[in-house]
């Protein structure tokens, strides 16, 4: 009895140091362990609302391993590899380390990282949330052990990465959000969202000489983010969002689009299609109700809110199917620049031939559109050139690009026959413009 007691006692004790030795080891070979994993999926939705993927995941490439090229008015910057592997990303990297290069821009590999990384506004990332991020990007994403094929290469004097000692001193310096304010349900949620982790003021305020936010013109708005204007998100009810409900903000950040106000393409779309859609309702919610106290800004020249215009003129639609004739002969005698031709042969079917759109705005209306009443023609015409390409919760929204198909006086010419029928009359776009808005000026 004592050797059977002592046999099972003995097995027992065994399979325990058995477990404990296979645990230690899959902790020694990077496996997350259980109290991890509710770490892992916290700093997944942080990286998500973050948006990281975003720009650290090139086209087509592998998550996170960096590669994809961002234009910048200072030149093209790449995102760098910040998967876990040792040689080529951030595997290597202490807690510490990685907090200094998210909050304060400097890395232990490269030395100084440039604001196209928006530290500025993570310097706000609460303790809580960035040991969460650093064990989601040390555990819980895979390792990528390539390096990404192009490398940033900025023109004299953008490539001393060590001026970026002195910018830091003058336009960085923020202090991570307490806990308690970062926390889902906290005082400041909708504001620690938008203004630290999704990082809205990094697009939506225009920056001064030195390429730094101006804090004064807080979301009123930017311009050429890639090529695209960066509408003014303030309270303002003319110039910004002020006469929008929080049930269309929410609706544009989930699905990018707010009937009958705007939709979302470019940069814009991204943010909805990698972050915003996957966020919880109560933080879009919150989002929204912050939005709606930011200071107003106004734009002087504008006395309308851009989506005002709401009454299409009158549009013959008896050359419903005329061809586009893209021959020389028709660019010289101008047949193939009459914006009508165009809209109704290019755009019509679906946008329908008086700028409607669809009956479930799938295929949105023209007027009562910011794109096409703005103070500029800067993104109807980017629409054009670049098309729109989102994921949505509720279905994937593509318009054709035309870049390739229409010549750049084609395209002015549609952009101001669409501006002058459903929008706002005012605008008009030349061939010079539109070859300027190709190369992203």
């Amino acid at each position: 009895m004592s050797f059977l007691f002592s046999r099972y006692t003995l097995c027992a004790v065994g399979t325990a140091l058995s477990s404990l030795f296979f645990a230690n080891l899959a902790q020694a070979e990077g496996a997350p362990t259980a109290a991890e994993q509710d770490l892992i999926k916290q700093g997944e939705y942080i990286a998500t609302a973050s948006d990281c993927k975003a720009c650290h995941t090139a086209r087509g490439g592998k998550p996170y391993a960096g590669g994809l090229v961002i234009a910048t008015p200072v030149g093209k910057i790449v995102s760098t590899n910040i998967t876990p592997s040792q040689k080529y990303g951030i595997g290597s990297w202490s807690e510490a380390q990685f907090a200094k290069a998210v909050r304060k821009g400097v890395s232990p590999t490269l030395g100084h990282l440039y604001p196209a990384m928006p530290y500025t506004s993570y310097s706000g990332i609460s303790n809580s949330d960035i040991h969460a991020l650093y064990v989601y990007f040390t555990k819980g994403v895979k390792s990528v052990d390539e390096e990404p094929k192009n490398k940033t290469a900025l023109p004299f004097p953008f490539n001393i990465r060590a001026s970026m000692i002195a910018w830091n001193l003058l336009f960085a310096g923020g202090h991570p959000t307490p806990d308690e304010d970062a926390a889902v349900g906290g005082a400041r949620r909708g504001e620690y969202l938008a203004k630290t982790l999704a990082h809205c003021s990094t697009c939506h305020t225009p920056r001064n000489t030195f390429m730094a936010e101006k804090s004064s013109a807080y979301l009123g708005g930017s311009y050429n983010i890639q090529g695209w204007d960066a509408p003014n998100i303030t309270s303002d009810p003319i110039s910004g969002i002020g006469t929008w409900s929080n049930d269309e903000i929410v609706s544009y950040l989930r699905n990018g689009a707010a009937h009958g106000k705007s939709q979302a393409a470019g940069p814009m779309a991204e943010a909805v299609e990698f972050s915003l859609r996957h966020l919880t309702d109560s933080d879009l919610e919150a989002i929204a109700a912050y939005l709606k106290t930011v200071p107003p800004i106004r734009n002087p020249e504008q006395k309308h809110p851009a989506f005002s215009y709401s009454e299409a003129k009158a549009v013959d639609a008896s050359e419903l199917d005329y061809p586009i004739d893209r021959t020389p002969t028709a660019m010289e005698n101008g047949t193939s620049l009459d914006g009508r031709r165009l809209y109704l042969n290019a755009c019509a079917t679906c946008h329908q031939t008086h700028g409607q759109g669809t009956q479930d705005q799938f295929y949105p209306s023209l007027t009562s559109n910011s794109a096409v009443g703005a103070t500029s023609p800067r993104n109807l015409a980017m629409a054009i050139l670049r098309g729109v390409d989102r994921q949505t919760n509720q279905g994937h929204v593509v318009m054709p690009a035309f870049a390739d198909q229409l010549t750049d006086e084609q395209i002015a010419a549609l952009t101001n026959y669409v501006t002058e029928h459903f929008g706002n009359p005012k605008l008009k776009v030349t061939a010079g413009d539109i070859k300027g808005y190709r190369s992203g000026k």
